[in-house]
This record gives C-alpha cells, structure tokens and sequence, in this order.
C-alpha cells in the first residue's frame, strides 16, 4: 500500500505526514489493519526498539472534582459507585507507588481530582515526591494535579517531579462539548507552564466519545504542536453514571488504527497505551504493542486494570522487552535537547516547524490542513461506520477499582 510506505519513510524522518493521509489511516478497512499496525510498528522499532516502559498510578486524591468532564467518573454530579477519599499522606501514597515498582514500573503518575492544586495541595505533593524518591532515587515521578497557576510548575520540578501530565483529550472544535468548567486554551496552557518549567511534558488524548475522525486527527496534530515527551492514548471508560455511559463506539480494530495515526504522526514520541486498553482492545492488547511503547501496570485511577503478572506476561509473550529503570525512554535526539527533556531548542525535535508553527490557527487552517480529498470523504464515511461496526457495550469490563491506593486492600500490581 504506498500510503503505508510514504508514512513509514516520513516516520522515519520525524517527518509529519498531511492531514488527508493521516485521516487515511483511520479510513483504512479491518481487513488492511495487520497491515497497518506492521508499518506503524516499524517507525516504533526504529525509535524505541522493543522496550515497554512501565508506569504506575497512584490516585491522591479520588472523587470529589467540581468540574463536568463528561467523560470523567470524578466529575461534578457523577453517580459512579467509585472510591472517595481525600488526599492521602506521603507515606500511604510511597507505600502505594512501592507495589507498581515492585512489578517493574519506572514512573510513578501521582494524580489528583480537581480544577487545579493551591499552594498547599502542591505542598502536600512536593512532600509525597520526596517521600518517593527516598524510597526510590532513581524512579520517575510525574504529576497530574489538573491546571496550573504560575509558579506551581517550578515549585514541582524544584520538590523533585520529572514530569506534569495534562491531556487535551479531545480537539478544540468540540472541547466545550465535552467540559464547560474550563476551557481548551486553559490546557493548553497547563502544558506550556510545565514545559517552560523544564518538566518533561506529557498530554494525550480519549478516543470514543463520540468524535470523528477529524477531531482525532485535530487533536493528535494539535499534540505534535506542543511537543510533549509522552503522548497516552485512552480509550472511553464508559462508567455508569456519567454522561457518556451510552459511548460504546470503538472495536478493536479502531482501536490500533487510532494508535497507528497516533505514532505515525508523534514517532519519536512515547506513544502510551493508556486507560480502556482491556474494555476494547481486549485480546488484542498485544498487537497494540507493535504501536505503543509504554502502558500503565496494573489499575487506573477509579477502574480496574489487567493484573500486572498478566501485563508482564503479555510484554514477555508478544516478544518485547521492560525499559529498564537505567534506560533512557526517548531516542537521544530529545533526550539530550538543549534546555532539558523536552526542549523547543532547535528545528529537530517533533513538532517543530519553521514559520507559524504546527498547529497554528492563523488563516483559518491548521497544520497539514489540505482541500476536501477522497481521502477525507472515506474517513468520514469510516467515521460513520465506526459507530454501527462497533461491538455490543461490554459493561462486564468496566469494574470499579476497589483495592490499591484509597484502602486496605493490596493493589494490583
């Protein structure tokens, strides 16, 4: 297929493919998707070999959020039957992130409902990061605490985080459909503060609410433009109880091609697999390997996750490897960019653009932008079908996390 060929050589490149091929990807049919998921895996060998990284959530704080993410089982009005507890101490939150570890984690992803941490929340975090590494001097540590405001960036990085996390999840277009508590300029800020900071910045996106495939490719270019080191892909959890229960729309051929684009345009990125893998990839969870280089071991933040011995044992059997904790994760040319993980230093690093910039809304277009194509129309029709294709809602797979961080019980690390 010379689509697939051009994407590999570009990929290969750093190149960014144009808009028309990367909705062509989406568009592409069940029966090219080996196909597919063969040339995407060639861009991820080429940058990250058949390393796994391995990261682990701990969830500081649960429920109790006063913003409407219509996605979220945390939200304002959610009636989710899931944990609820207030922020638990540094030394409960080491514990927690001690099990993940122990399974072969190398980052730690301390998360917080909320609009955003004051200055005494970002205290109560700095310490908990400290509590980490005295444990573990040589663990990751990212954050993800909502929006920022000035200066709470810095003083993470000073406590000794790696790393801020805040996804865009869904394009700008239809951002307000989703959340009206805040806006997508605010996340978008939230990302360039941890940037400016000198944390790695990482931002990804939810596939499955009912967007087309316009807007998955809108965001994914929108994502390039900031240039995160990481990239999570989730997939809707359709809790009950929340707005989006009824969003059964992915299958899992979907599924690996939205992480194809995904790689094809971000490849030398950390393309992370993260919430819904087990709901709808199902068992084809270690294809998606070919595609991704990192996952999340063992639960989420209010939902339960494969067994971490199963995700070991998937890495293992699909014929990768865990990155160890001595591994760089990025290729060396972002790795060592001047200015530290991350850095806009340069035209080299992904998403870097001479002019306006990837993403630039200036004219009415964004980058890649291209005329109404064939290519366009059969991802829109694909789009369409996605829904009607898409298998019978599996509730059974939606379980809420009962264990791990927030009670008594061990975690399933």
């Amino acid at each position: 297929m010379d689509l697939l060929n051009t994407l590999v050589d570009k990929g290969l490149r750093r190149e960014l493919p144009t808009r028309d091929e990367a909705l062509a990807v989406l568009a592409t049919s069940d029966d090219d998707v080996l196909d597919v998921v063969a040339a995407a895996g060639k861009v991820r060998r080429h940058w990250f070999g058949r390393r796994v990284k391995l990261n682990y959530l701990v969830n500081l704080k649960s429920g109790l959020c006063p913003e409407d993410c219509s996605y979220c089982s945390q939200r304002l009005g959610s009636k989710a039957d899931i944990l609820k507890y207030t922020w638990l101490k540094p030394d409960e939150a080491s514990q927690a992130a001690a099990a993940g570890l122990a399974g072969g984690a190398k980052r730690v992803c301390l998360v917080a409902s909320g609009r955003g941490p004051t200055d005494r929340d970002v205290d109560r975090v700095s310490d908990t990061i400290k509590a980490i590494k005295d444990q573990n001097e040589s663990v990751e540590v990212c954050a993800c605490l909502g929006l920022l405001s000035d200066g709470q960036a810095e003083r993470l990085r000073e406590a000794g985080a790696d790393a801020y996390n805040h996804n865009l999840n869904t394009s700008e277009g239809t951002y307000g459909d989703i959340t009206t508590t805040h806006t997508y300029a605010d996340r978008v800020d939230t990302v360039q503060k941890a940037h400016a900071a000198g944390l790695s910045a990482c931002s990804g996106l939810i596939a499955g609410m009912g967007e087309s495939d316009e807007d998955l490719v809108d965001v994914v270019y929108a994502l390039r433009a900031l240039d995160p080191d990481s990239v999570p892909v989730n997939f809707l959890i359709p809790f009950e109880g929340t707005p989006l229960a009824k969003e059964w729309n992915l299958t899992p051929q979907r599924c690996l091609r939205i992480l194809a684009m995904v790689r094809f345009v971000c490849p030398d990125v950390e393309v992370r697999i993260a919430g819904g893998r087990e709901v709808h990839l199902r068992s084809m969870q270690p294809l998606a390997l070919n595609l991704a280089n990192s996952i999340f071991l063992g639960d989420y933040l209010t939902s339960e996750g494969q067994a971490g011995k199963a995700d070991l044992d998937m890495i293992a059997d699909a014929g990768f490897e865990v990155e160890g904790a001595g591994e760089i994760t990025l290729p060396e040319h972002r790795a060592t960019a001047a200015g530290g993980c991350g850095s806009h230093a340069g035209a080299g690093g992904c998403g870097s653009h001479e002019g306006a910039g990837c993403g630039s809304h200036e004219g009415g277009g964004v980058c890649g932008s291209a005329p109404a194509s064939t290519a366009t129309a059969a991802s829109a029709s694909a789009s369409a079908s996605a829904s009607q294709d898409a298998s019978e809602a599996r509730t059974d797979l939606v379980a809420v996390r009962r264990r791990g961080a927030g009670t008594d019980l061990a975690p399933n690390a």
